[in-house]
């Protein structure tokens, strides 16, 4: 599990010393978010995303991020990463062989 900090650009400001693959791809999925939503990002918004396409490391890695507004204006990101074990495959743990 990762937590970090980004700004307005998706750039990373700060992050907790955890997962390095976690922290190396999420700023790419921050951008990612931000690229595809663009000016349709609202306060309140909460975005959930685990494809490898959108920045994400792989399938079992989830990532929330979440866009922080000041007075109608973005101001940066908080997102986190956490690999889940389990999340909905055909066998237990996702991952057959």
């Amino acid at each position: 599990f990762s937590c970090a900090l980004f700004g307005p650009d998706g750039g990373l400001v700060a992050n907790a010393p955890h997962v390095p693959v976690h922290l190396g791809a999420m700023s790419s999925t921050v951008r990612w978010q931000l690229n595809y939503w663009g000016e349709n990002l609202n306060e309140g918004d909460v975005l959930v995303v685990n494809h490898p396409c959108a920045g994400g490391s792989h399938l079992p890695d989830i990532t929330v991020v979440t866009p922080v507004f000041d007075n109608g204006k973005l101001v940066f990101f908080v997102a986190s990463r956490g690999h889940h074990a389990e999340i909905g495959g055909i066998t237990p743990g996702s991952m057959p062989p």
